[in-house]
């Protein structure tokens, strides 16, 4: 990852460090439930923390549009993360005020100043008052040209944490450069949310394979009669167009060729395995079928490389979660063994891995949701841009 700037080219003992990380965790009854972003950001503080900077948190948390919301307050997770570091937090409403050699200090809410969201240059500069250095470790919000993610950066020396070095390290590893063959997943309801990301994908994949509801949609624009299954009908044409466009790319799309059918969406419901010819009109597709796993499983016995967003099928509710679970654990299985660099992520896609119980063995599973998904639409993200090397 030599074109962004990290923690190894920085020196920062008795420095003031800002880090923006990510602490927007869930809470329930006044306490944080959840510390997987916790533990996510703890090796950069703990370095900075080791090497005798001065630790200055910057975060947000909910949606407070520009004030002070009191349930919004990031004070309660300062403890929450104290009892991961394994040292002291203090929590400072407005200004960190004189810290020691490795003391860490979390401010508060920065969606609380209306200037965060509007990327405002005063906000940023008085942010950067509070520092020498700026260091990002929050990914999932680099996709936001926000004051304490962008403008604040041009303003110290800059660079990327070690959660943030991690997750570019492995989408560089899959889109920017992969090892070939290059083999996307790409499932969920709707072609229309993913209209960039397919065409993205389609420039640079070797081959793309479609499930979810939206591979209905494809089926459908092809003449292929899917019943009551969930289906974008109004997209027809763009579905035909993406196809026509891959196939100008070079980039094989392959679709269900035999389906889990249900009439109703529910646990337990009666179910059958056709070949996607043969659904029925009272009939609804919720997974893919075996035949269509086994041919996913070859495609990925043949891969150097798999980017995968989105489940094959209804996979919160059995039986419609076999196809998304033994393709996973298919993929699983051959990252685990080294044989394929498998990069996931987008909030279904860590559900049904984790479902699966297998994104332990994935090579890399982003939790960034929206900023991974720009990442996989090409899209430059600010927060990253601004970290660049020179």
């Amino acid at each position: 990852m030599t074109t962004f700037r990290t923690l190894d080219d920085l020196d920062v003992k008795s420095r003031r460090v800002l880090v923006r990380v990510d602490l927007n965790v869930p809470m329930q009854d006044g306490r944080v439930s959840d510390t997987t972003r916790l533990h996510a950001v703890s090796p950069t503080i703990r370095e900075l923390s080791d090497k005798g900077a001065k630790v200055i948190l910057l975060a947000h948390f909910g949606r407070p549009k520009g004030r002070p919301v009191a349930e919004m307050s990031l004070a309660p997770i300062a403890q929450a993360l104290a009892d991961v570091l394994g040292r002291p937090v203090q929590f400072a409403a407005d200004d960190p005020g004189q810290l020691s050699d490795g003391q860490v200090v979390l401010m508060e809410n920065t969606r609380f100043n209306e200037g965060e969201e509007q990327n405002d240059a005063d906000y940023a500069k008085s942010l950067a008052s509070f520092g020498d250095i700026y260091v990002n470790d929050a990914f999932s919000a680099a996709h936001r040209a926000h004051a304490s993610t962008e403008a604040v950066a041009r303003l110290l020396p800059a660079a990327a944490g070690r959660s943030m070095e991690k997750e570019l390290s492995a989408l560089s590893a899959a889109l920017t450069d992969p090892a070939r063959p290059l083999v996307c997943v790409v499932g969920g309801a709707k072609v229309s949310t993913k209209l960039e990301l397919l065409g993205n994908l389609s420039k640079v994949a070797d081959t793309i394979i479609i499930g979810g509801g939206m591979a209905n949609t494809f089926l459908a624009a092809k003449g292929i009669p899917v019943g009551k299954s969930l289906c974008e009908h109004d997209m027809a044409a763009t579905a035909l167009d993406i196809l026509k466009q891959a196939d100008a790319n070079d980039c094989r799309i392959l679709l269900p060729i035999d389906a889990v059918v249900a009439k109703e969406f529910a646990a337990g419901a009666a179910s059958r395995v056709v070949p996607v010819s043969d659904i029925a009109e009272d009939e609804m597709m919720l997974d893919v079928g075996p035949a269509s796993v086994a041919e996913a499983a070859a495609v990925f016995d043949t891969a150097a490389t798999l980017v995968w967003n989105g489940p094959f099928g209804a996979f919160e509710i059995a039986p419609f979660d076999a196809g998304t679970v033994a393709a996973a654990q298919h993929a699983a299985q051959l990252a685990k063994t080294g044989k394929l660099v498998a990069v996931a992520g987008g909030g279904d896609t860590v559900a049904a891995l984790n479902h699966a119980g297998v994104a332990d063995d994935f090579t890399y599973v982003s939790t960034a949701g929206g900023a991974f998904l720009e990442w996989l639409e090409g899209k430059a993200l600010p927060g990253v841009e601004v970290l660049r090397a020179a």
